[in-house]
């Protein structure tokens, strides 16, 4: 199979995109892949490292502070469109598939126009503006949450695959909490905002951490590599622990008991897939306050607790972990009702929806629950 995937700006875009391509090849060893990204995005970074052939668009997305700058926005998505068909024909690929990000706005639609086959995967439980955009430009739609249906009048074009990164967590090893200088006979709250952190939760961190002094838990609380010097010399109990940076999170996730997080699309695929109660602190910071419906999302599923940002003040967050660890059975339920929500198959659902759309077959099992 020949494929062109396109994905950038965030982590929570790119990594899933890696994921698919990484699937692909499982099934298809002798597929070849090109990548479009910006030119000045994580992604052209990033995505090279893997082997992957990767091709550039000049593109930034919609300034919704400073309207007059979407003049350069619209002159640069247009000049994409061109340079995204040239691209695609150049590689003439099976089929195009974008993870989201506003570059995939001309690489989706210039392949739809081509005639190319296309496929778009949204992270988010609501659409973001480039793959509302694209949805008619779609052969086909990937969602992570079920909720997204709603944002779809074509429910025949969408298909409940959940996230391709969920899948990829699901085969860490868990890790050894001692080679973080933890002990393996205690309980775990993991904190982390994000792998840069949250300049906001930080500041107030630096007052709450205290609260947490002589636990029978642990604490562990991953600031960002930009944050880590304003807390070394912070005087806590030896029940908590300080680092910048934790690699490969979602191995420590599997040995983590109640985790306090964002609710970025990633990390959200993460939580499920491994069954960690957490408490969300969305981000109110993002497009279309995308987040907080992550976590309501989750929320209302009984999967999970959500404390919004504003509301973070006192000793509300170590008494809703005591709380978390000290009900047994509020504990089990939400662990319950995250397991029920596990897709193990993410990215092989989305391999079988490139295959099908690729070779005209109709899906042959019932992922799509809305025909």
């Amino acid at each position: 199979m020949r494929v062109i995937v396109s994905a950038g700006g965030t982590g929570g875009h790119i990594y899933p995109a890696l994921a698919i391509i990484n699937k692909i090849k499982a099934k298809e060893p002798n597929s070849e892949f090109l990548y479009i990204g910006t030119h000045n995005r994580m992604e052209k970074d990033i995505v090279p490292k893997y082997g992957i052939n990767y091709k550039a668009l000049t593109i930034v997305g919609i300034e919704r502070k400073n309207i007059f700058r979407n003049i350069r926005t619209l002159r640069y998505f247009l000049k994409s469109i061109k340079d995204a068909k040239k691209i695609i024909k150049d590689f003439n690929p099976d089929i195009v598939i974008g993870v989201g990000g506003y570059v995939t706005g001309p690489v989706i639609y210039a392949a739809k126009k081509l005639g190319y086959k296309t496929l778009i995967h949204e992270q988010n439980s609501s659409l973001g503006l480039s793959n509302r955009f694209l949805i008619k430009y779609a052969d086909a739609i990937a969602v992570s949450f079920e909720s997204t249906v709603n944002y779809v009048d074509d429910l025949k074009k969408v298909t409940f695959t959940g996230n391709p990164s969920s899948e990829e967590a699901l085969k860490k090893t868990k890790m050894n909490k001692a080679d973080l200088g933890l002990s393996n006979n205690k309980k775990l709250v993991l904190i982390v905002m994000g792998s840069l952190g949250s300049s906001l939760i930080n500041d107030k961190m630096k007052l709450m951490l205290q609260l947490f002094n002589n636990k029978e838990y642990e604490v562990l609380f991953v600031t960002g590599n930009n944050y880590y010097n304003s807390f070394k010399d912070l005087k806590l109990a030896s029940n908590i622990k300080i680092v910048p940076y934790v690699d490969d999170l979602s191995r420590l996730m599997k040995a983590t008991d109640v985790m306090i997080s964002r609710a970025g699309a990633t990390t959200m695929s993460e939580i499920i897939a491994l069954t960690v109660p957490t408490i969300l602190i969305p981000s109110p910071h993002v497009t279309d306050n995308h987040q907080l419906k992550n976590a309501l999302d989750l929320q209302e599923k009984d999967a999970a607790l959500l404390l919004e940002e504003k509301d973070l003040n006192g000793d509300i967050l170590v008494r809703m972990v005591d709380e978390l660890l000290g009900n047994t059975e509020k504990y089990n339920r939400i662990k319950k009702n995250l397991s029920r929500l596990v897709i193990r198959d993410s990215a092989t659902r989305i391999y079988k929806l490139a295959y099908n759309l690729v070779s005209g077959r109709k899906d042959d099992e019932e992922h799509n629950k809305w025909d």
